[in-house]
């Protein structure tokens, strides 16, 4: 625990001015963003007496180890760098909302030729319409199935489209009427826009008119004695009366809003959205989060408003916001949403009538939203917390294991030899944490080794990351020779880890191995711990814990001891074990797949310098094979488009210097392909993979 006057700034030195500040622990992270109309005054309210601080702010002041600031014009800037660096270092004391759900939106691709209406989640795409977002995604389809009776859109996906396309028959939507088959040019693709415009303008709200039209049609088509017009009219008016209401009328001058209410307690705020579009709900949507701070319901409503337009331009962001409490101060605030929009918006409290009574009903959602969190909360809190205990016990620990990394080793018969490291915090999975290696040091299969290897890699980078932020002054790692460096052979996402010179000292965001656990967990046994330990050992680390998890017992085993550790079956920390083995497993077999793959489908041409995949599909496309595109001439290779006389040399250099392999094998069904096929070809069925005489992965022995 810090103490504040410790990296308290001198007087004098802290401007008198508008600006962005943040608090830093021993390891550079940051820990907590703020903005300041005046930050003199701001920060000189955390380093007074700690007893008359919140324990909240008294938890993050002595958890940090420094402070410093940005100074900037306005208030509206703060603002908006204040939501950036929060979006960037996700400070763990600022309220960060968590989103009950992925929800879905009814989308329409205005951004491909023939527009798609389609559900989606996840973050939004340029050139896509989205209405919602929805509870359930039934209920997107429910609307959409009414609106295509009248709005006949694509709904098939590309591969679809394209197969119609190709045989020249369209999709059953397109025989019983509810597709206008465009695949098959029933309709061009001008008016196929037009006709998904309408159907964006009738989801945006703007219906009256469009109703007016059908039913004008509908009595000319009944004058003129056009009677099965007219009906199949009627019944385009029925549907999309039907599909208007789903969503019930709540705002009677076809207001354009959203409102959000906030309920909260001392630890918690469940805050709830309202999309009113047309005078009509179109969506809902839900956050809650743990008041890390002392705040209050107008700062809780400011951060969501940063949560839920950050990302928004244009009419995704309404005229008119309503909310409980309105920000201190409200100005900024507001200039920043009208930017955002790009025209005026209106950020009130809504006093009285039809405006005040939904937001009432909101208020009720986002109350019985914090009781349902909370009830479940409750639960797994205490099964969480009920698991560490246990752990700690059944180790000797001094303390309960907040931080978990679990290592294991994959490979198929000793080939594509990799490791995953996992991270648990708090018992909950930290994927941003994860981690995979590649074993360099030796060849062939022997995991003793293997484990052995990506600990020494791991922690020496962890090593390394504590000499350059300054914690050792004597220039030299423990356990390491004068003068050697970090392995720069540990992985993160397929690529091999930059060295540590290389990490910028002032991003605050966290290092790929800058932070210990408490606890070090090897997929296997005695032999298995025993190589971690001995890693840790020679790097001169004593102060983390190390266990083995065996599969065929479920065994807890731990350095020197000649008998494993065995955990009750029912033991809740025996099943927080098992989970984060298996999670290490899963994705320590998943990037081992996908070396394989990649391995399998490697081509010659791959190593020619400046040839893209393009321009690849190209040389084979036009030659049939490599077998055909190696005899051929550098004259020849330069008649295929793109492909100049010195990529011809390249690209025949390449392919003289590559062994051929044998023969393609189809893995699906054992036969011998063609011998004008070679591997690096894709041959047979789409899903089919060529092999070259390499293990078949169904019969191999994989772990």
């Amino acid at each position: 625990m810090a103490d504040p006057s410790s990296y308290r700034p001198r007087p004098g030195e802290i401007p008198d001015s508008p600006g962005v500040y943040r608090f830093r622990d021993e390891h550079r992270r940051v820990i907590y963003v703020g903005k300041a109309k005046s930050l003199r005054q701001r920060l000189a309210n955390y380093f007074q007496d700690l007893a008359g601080l919140h324990p909240r702010t008294r938890s993050m002041v002595t958890t940090a180890a420094s402070v410093e600031w940005t100074v900037v014009s306005t208030e509206v800037e703060a603002l908006q760098l204040e939501y950036s660096w929060i979006k960037e270092y996700d400070p763990r004391f600022n309220v960060k909302y968590r989103d009950d759900k992925s929800y879905p939106y009814l989308a329409v691709t205005m951004n491909e030729e023939f527009p798609r209406v389609q559900v989606m989640r996840g973050h939004k795409k340029k050139g896509v319409r989205y209405f919602g977002p929805y509870a359930h995604a039934w209920a997107i389809r429910d609307t959409v199935d009414l609106m295509l009776r009248v709005f006949p859109v694509r709904t098939c996906s590309a591969g679809v489209f394209k197969n119609a396309a190709r045989t020249g028959r369209p999709c059953l939507l397109g025989y019983i009427g509810k597709c206008s088959a465009p695949c098959v040019e029933r309709i061009s693709p001008e008016d196929h826009r037009e006709l998904a415009e309408e159907f964006c303008d009738f989801m945006a709200g703007r219906t009256g008119t469009y109703l007016r039209r059908l039913e004008r049609r509908m009595a000319e088509a009944a004058e003129e004695m056009e009677y099965e017009r007219a009906a199949r009219l009627r019944d385009d008016i029925g549907a999309l009366k039907k599909a208007m209401e789903k969503n019930a009328v709540v705002l009677a001058d076809a207001t354009d809003a959203d409102l959000i209410a906030v309920a909260e307690d001392e630890l918690e705020a469940a805050v709830q959205i309202f999309h009113v579009r047309g005078g009509r709900v179109r969506g809902q949507r839900g956050w809650v989060t743990d008041k890390v701070e002392e705040i209050t319901t107008g700062a809780l409503v400011e951060h969501a408003l940063q949560q839920l337009y950050g990302e928004e331009t244009g009419d995704a962001v309404p005229r008119e916001v309503l909310v409980p409490a309105l920000p201190d101060p409200v100005e900024p605030v507001q200039e920043w949403l009208t930017g955002r929009r790009g025209a005026n918006v209106s950020l009130r409290v809504p006093q009285r009538g039809d405006k005040k009574a939904l937001m009432e009903t909101v208020q009720r959602n986002a109350q019985q939203a914090l009781v349902l969190h909370k009830t479940k909360r409750a639960s797994d809190l205490t099964t969480r917390s009920r698991a560490l205990e246990e752990i700690s016990d059944a180790l000797g620990l001094d303390s309960a294991p907040l931080r978990i990394e679990c290592y294991d080793i994959s490979h198929l018969q000793g080939d594509d030899v990799v490791a995953s490291m996992v991270v648990f915090e708090d018992g909950l999975a930290r994927k941003s944490e994860y981690r995979r290696f590649q074993i360099k040091g030796f060849a062939g299969q022997d995991d003793v080794r293997s484990m052995h290897e990506v600990i020494t890699r791991r922690f020496r980078r962890y090593l390394a990351e504590k000499e350059r932020t300054g914690e050792w002054t004597d220039g030299e790692e423990p356990g390491a020779e004068p003068g050697t460096q970090a392995d720069p052979g540990a992985v993160s996402a397929g690529l091999a880890e930059p060295p540590a010179s290389t990490l910028t000292e002032d991003d605050g965001r966290p290092k790929r191995f800058a932070y210990p656990p408490q606890l070090v967990v090897v997929d296997g046994g005695a032999p298995q711990v025993a190589a971690a330990q001995r890693a840790l050992d020679e790097l001169g680390i004593d102060d983390i814990a190390v266990c083995g998890l065996a599969k065929r017992l479920e065994e807890v085993w731990l350095p020197g001891d000649d008998d494993p550790v065995v955990l009750p079956r029912t033991s809740e920390g025996l099943y927080l074990l098992q989970r984060i083995r298996d999670e290490a497993h899963r994705f320590a077999i998943t990037y081992q797949r996908t070396k394989r793959a990649k391995r399998f489908r490697s081509s010659p041409l791959d190593d020619v310098p400046g040839l893209g995949e393009t321009r690849k599909q190209a040389l084979i496309k036009h030659f049939g094979s490599l077998k055909r595109l190696r005899s051929a001439t550098i004259e020849q290779i330069c008649d295929v488009p793109g492909i100049g006389r010195k990529t011809a040399e390249t690209i025949v250099a390449a392919l003289a210097q590559a062994v051929p392999g044998g023969p393609a094998v189809n893995t699906a069904t054992g036969e011998i392909m063609d011998d004008t096929e070679e591997p690096g070809q894709q041959t047979g069925s789409p899903g089919e993979p060529v092999s070259t005489g390499a293990p078949d992965e169904r019969r191999g022995q994989e772990r």
